[in-house]
């Protein structure tokens, strides 16, 4: 037991560091995970002998639903808005389309059967967001046009198309099914999927904001279980629990509800750690000692995917759109497979209608082909096709990003005698680089102007450049204890360490900036700034 999970440590730690490594590379942190399996593998040097396709299956099925659900959380629908008719187009007729192209050439070119190409197709039809965003968020490259928004929205929202494709092509394989059960199966995978999405969305919303949780960490497991019941919930009455589960992130991250900030960054780290569980079981389960008779197919019909299918595609749904030519091209380009075509060809594998290991290899090679030259040439593609919006920011296009970025909001509460009552915005002496950005009063958000007069009551919340300095900032906390010597006493009366101080006081559920005359009290939990 305990080696078990001394290897399994040291797995899970690699895989964090090379991310870090992929990410200051700008290589799409899939490939690492994937080098990584494969080092761990049968034929790597370790050398761990695991081929259970049906358990990895189970496991990466169950990833894949925190990393669509975290695919709609973390969109933000002001920036998508623009963007929204092309990037569902492309996440559900341009997968039907990348399937069937890729199907036929399959068939006519690799002759493949004609069921066997086109479930090839359909695994490969969606595209993976998480390698095409850790190439742009870690070479921070806006695009023009809103291109970024695109690529999130259709990658985020394309899977469950590619899902519902795949199912449809394994029940053909398995015979005995009839053109009105094809028909009532696709019904079912979108309207109940469409249905049960929205109604467990808006149940949870209403519960977040009405239920006092016992804790604030609470809302995470909430929300963590919102996600789960996304997915089941659907699935069990033969709806789309992928389509389901996206539905559901995007509309509880574009609502307001509690703690918002910290969920983005738990489902963040969760989501994150899925990656890693699924390209590195990609890895584990990989054979690179068999794979040299699936290199030149996965060779052919990535390339036919990369400057055929996926460009048919796109410039069909995008160019009566009259999308630019050089965001077709781009977007054709960053058409990455990734997460989602792993786990389809998983379930093909050990499905009843196909058991070969061949599908699994032919994907592997063509995502690990993908993810090498496609994925690390999009900022260079970008680039050449003057595509980079040097005044934008990649990070815009989600939720909450503020962390990501070099600025930070603090808010001010005006009570009663503070110095700022009854004056103008325009008099107020703020420092340098300091912004009053928005007013909350009476419950409402105000953007104030130079005109705008501070009233007691208002909550003024100011903008600020973050700290990014190179030397670390160490913040402890101290909770006061009645036996404490300075509990009872104001700061001004302590006597304190050097190059010490006391920047906050968490006192139930306030918040307390304190001053020389702030008392302190049994319970009080001090933040405290060291040098």
């Amino acid at each position: 037991m305990s080696l078990y999970l001394c290897v399994i440590a040291i797995m899970a730690l690699s895989c964090v560091l090379f991310n870090r490594i992929s990410s200051k590379l700008g290589i799409p942190a899939l490939l690492a995970f994937i080098l990584l399996g494969m080092f761990f593998g049968i034929d790597g040097v370790v050398k761990i002998k695991f081929s259970d396709y049906a358990f990895s299956e189970q496991i990466c099925s169950v990833a894949l639903i925190f990393i669509m659900f975290y695919g709609g959380f973390g969109t933000k629908w002001q920036a998508a808005k623009p963007v929204a008719v092309p990037a569902v187009l492309l996440s559900t007729a341009g997968v039907a389309l990348t399937a069937l192209f890729t199907g036929l050439f399959c068939h006519y070119v690799m002759d493949f059967d004609w069921l066997e190409g086109m479930l090839i197709g359909s695994v490969l039809a969606s595209t993976d967001a998480a390698s095409v965003f850790s190439i742009l968020r870690s070479k921070k490259l806006g695009l023009k046009y809103h291109t970024d928004s695109l690529l999130e929205v259709e990658s985020g929202s394309n899977d469950p198309s590619a899902y519902m494709l795949t199912i449809v092509v394994l029940s053909l394989m398995e015979g005995e099914v009839s053109g009105g059960q094809i028909a009532y199966m696709i019904f079912a995978q979108v309207v109940y999927g469409l249905l049960c999405g929205v109604g467990i969305a808006f149940a949870a919303l209403w519960m977040l904001r009405r239920l006092k949780l016992a804790a604030d960490g609470f809302d995470a497991v909430f929300v963590l279980s919102v996600a789960v019941l996304s997915y089941a919930l659907p699935s069990l009455i033969g709806g789309n629990g992928y389509l389901s589960a996206y539905l559901v992130g995007i509309i509880l991250g574009n609502h307001t509800i509690r703690n918002k900030e910290s969920l983005v960054s738990f489902f963040d780290g969760v989501t994150g750690l899925m990656q890693i569980v699924i390209f590195f079981l990609l890895g584990l389960l990989s054979y690179p000692s068999r794979m040299q008779p699936f290199l030149f197919p996965a060779l052919l019909i990535a390339l036919f995917l990369s400057f055929a299918a996926r460009p048919l595609a796109v410039f069909l749904l995008l160019t009566p759109l009259r999308c630019p030519i050089r965001q077709q091209l781009l977007v054709s380009w960053a058409g990455l497979r990734g997460a989602s075509s792993i786990v389809f060809a998983i379930m093909a594998t050990v499905g009843s209608a196909y058991t070969e290991e061949d599908l699994f290899h032919i994907v592997f090679c063509i995502v690990l082909l993908s993810v090498t030259f496609s994925g690390t040439l999009i900022p260079a593609v970008a680039r050449l096709l003057g595509m980079i919006d040097q005044s934008g920011n990649v990070m815009r296009t989600f939720n909450d990003y503020s962390e990501e970025t070099e600025v930070q909001l603090v808010q001010i509460e005006l009570g009663e005698g503070h110095p700022w009552l009854n004056r103008p915005l325009r008099e107020l002496e703020l420092p340098q680089d300091m912004l009053l950005v928005a007013l909350i009063r009476a419950g409402q958000i105000q953007i104030p102007d130079g005109q705008t007069v501070l009233q007691q009551g208002d909550t003024a919340v100011l903008s600020a450049p973050a700290y990014l300095g190179g030397v670390d900032l160490e913040l402890t906390e101290l909770t006061v204890r009645p036996d404490d010597s300075y509990c009872g006493k104001q700061i001004m009366e302590l006597k304190k360490r050097p190059n010490t101080l006391i920047v906050m006081v968490k006192r139930g559920g306030e918040r307390i900036i304190p001053n020389g005359q702030t008392r302190l009290q049994t319970g009080d939990v001090l933040v405290i700034c060291a040098a």
